[in-house]
Order: C-alpha cells, then sequence, then structure tokens
C-alpha cells in the first residue's frame, strides 16, 4: 500500500488540507480495493489552527514521515518559510524524518516549505499567482513558473492554489494507476478528468456565464463526438459565436484553444478504452478520433511516454 501522508503546518489552508484525503481515499482498484493509505500528520500531536478560524485535528504526529511515499504540504501561512526563507526548528526535525527518494507534493504556499528545506532548488515549481513574487525574491534557486496549474519534476510535484490542488492530485492518480482510476475520482469529485498542468491560473479573468454565449454546451456535445471531424469553425456555427469571439471565449472558459482541448478529450479517451477493453489499436485511434493506429501511437507517446500495448499492459490490471 502506497502510504500517501499530508503534513498540515499552523496557519494552515484548510481546503488545501482536505484535497489530498479526498481524492486518494476514492482512489480504488476494479475489486474496490484501496490503493492509498492517507494519513493526516501534525508537526506534533496538537489541533493545527487554519487561516479560516477553525482548527484541524491530524491522526498523528510528525513519525510518520519516516515510512510515507509520497509528503504533500498544503498552503500554509507559517511565518519562517513564508515570509523570512528559513524553516523553524520542529518543522525542519519533522522534514528530517522523510527518507531520499520520497515523493514530495505541495498545494499552494506549501511551496515554500519545501524551498526552505532546500528540496526545490533548481527545480521547476508554482505555486498561487499571488505569492509567486515572494517565492521568487525568498528562494533565487527555484525556478517559477508563474502562471501554471501544476508542475511535476518527477519526485517533486507542485500546484497553484486551491483548486488546482485537485487537478494535481487527480494527475498523480493517473499518473500511479492510468486513466480509469483518475477519472473514477474526478467523478466523485464532480470534476473534469484532467487539466493540463500548462494551463494558465485564470489571473483576473471573469466567471465565465453560463447559456448564451458560453461554449459549455459545444464543449458536452463535442465530448460525445470525439469519433468526428470537429473543426473550430463548426463548433462556432454550433454556438453562434462569430471564429474569433467563440476562440476567446473558449480560452476564458478552458484557458485552452479549441484544438488543444479536443486532442486531449481525444488522448484521455483513448487511454481509458486501452485500459477498460480489448479493442484493438486501430480500431481504439478511430474511436477516439485520433485517425490511425500510428497517429494514437504518436499522441501516446507524446503524452506518457509509452506505446499503447506497453501502457494497457501497465494500466489494464489496475
Amino acid at each position: 500500500m502506497h502510504t500517501v501522508a499530508v503534513l498540515v503546518i499552523e496557519p494552515l489552508v484548510g481546503f488545501d488540507a482536505s484535497i489530498p484525503p479526498m481524492c486518494f481515499s476514492e482512489a480504488v482498484d476494479d475489486a474496490g480495493q484501496p490503493l492509498y493509505d492517507i494519513v493526516t500528520c501534525g508537526v506534533a500531536r496538537e489541533p493545527v489552527a487554519t487561516t479560516r478560524g477553525y482548527r484541524v485535528i491530524p491522526e498523528t504526529g510528525p513519525e510518520v514521515l519516516a515510512r510515507a511515499d509520497t509528503v504533500v504540504i498544503p498552503g500554509t501561512t507559517v511565518d519562517g518559510p513564508r515570509h523570512r526563507g528559513v524553516l523553524g526548528d520542529d518543522l525542519r526535525s519533522a522534514l528530517a524524518l522523510i527518507r531520499p527518494g520520497t515523493r514530495m507534493v505541495s498545494i499552494c504556499t506549501g511551496a515554500f516549505v519545501l524551498a526552505a528545506a532546500g528540496l526545490l532548488d533548481g527545480r521547476t515549481v508554482t505555486t498561487h499567482w499571488k505569492y509567486g513574487a515572494d517565492l521568487r525574491r525568498l528562494y533565487p534557486s527555484v525556478r517559477l513558473a508563474e502562471q501554471v496549474l501544476f508542475t511535476d519534476d518527477g519526485d517533486v510535484l507542485t500546484s497553484a492554489g486551491l483548486a488546482a490542488g485537485l487537478d494535481l492530485c487527480l494527475h498523480i492518480i493517473r499518473t500511479d494507476h492510468g486513466a480509469a482510476v483518475a477519472n473514477r475520482v474526478a467523478r466523485h469529485c464532480v470534476l473534469p478528468p484532467a487539466r493540463e498542468g500548462t494551463q494558465p491560473q485564470f489571473v483576473d479573468r471573469p466567471v465565465p456565464v453560463t447559456g448564451t454565449g458560453s461554449t459549455a454546451a459545444v464543449r458536452a456535445w463535442a465530448a460525445g463526438r470525439l469519433d468526428e471531424p470537429l473543426t473550430v469553425g463548426a463548433l462556432a456555427d454550433r454556438a453562434q459565436l462569430s471564429l474569433r469571439t467563440f476562440n476567446r471565449r473558449f480560452r476564458e472558459e478552458t484557458g485552452q484553444s479549441p484544438g488543444a482541448w479536443i486532442l486531449r478529450q481525444r488522448v484521455d479517451l483513448a487511454r481509458e478504452l486501452l485500459e477498460t477493453t480489448d479493442l484493438p489499436v486501430d480500431e481504439i485511434a478511430l474511436r477516439s478520433g485520433l485517425g490511425s493506429g500510428a497517429g494514437l501511437r504518436q499522441h501516446l507517446r507524446r503524452d506518457v511516454g509509452m506505446a499503447p500495448l506497453h501502457y494497457r499492459r501497465a494500466f489494464r490490471a489496475v
């Protein structure tokens, strides 16, 4: 069982802390068996104050960090890492328990803790767009990707704030256990199965209005017809918008161009069909709108670095 330890640090961003237990506890195999052991721990065995007027009681103290396979640090406004670029003695002692090679994950300002521990030096990372300048100033050895939803640098993964933590946890589950498992978790959370990490953080954009002028209905229509030709012009016509307006609103609502969004849906569908059916590769390519087996191979290698049959063998048994 892969152990995920969520280290809650006062003052804690409570929403961030709730994301990993919710997502990872919903990741189960086809027999309904859990794929992760989730433990919430503190620097000490004491209630942890949040930034919103309530306290979180961790299950354990820091000792669980010594056996964790993945450690997640949710957002925090803890003074040393967040404002002065240093770790307090108690936090330093807790982090010292973590074994070399453990996967390290941060949500929002949890990145400041990893940076203060020296774990982000030379790494490409992100945090909430409001605090990127602070991270860059305090930790100049960090390579900040300021506008993306999340980054994956192998054994170190970071996300922007709040809802981007959901995207990162789904990405980790998808990487560990494949699209079918991640999609089940996304359905439970009432989320889209995947947003690309390179999607922007939607800084200073208005919330799109559904109904007239929204691309939501067209996206739902297109998602059910991925095996058909889907040109941007045809989608714009269906939305009853000019091509220019459609492209602009589509980016505002998804962070992607229509073409990139359609390709993402097609590759995700192909991955799920590889995991959940015995269909031949060429048939999966047709059903997902990728054209041919060669096209599917090209996109899958670029997406996950694996050929279709290797991907099926790796994830079919999950």
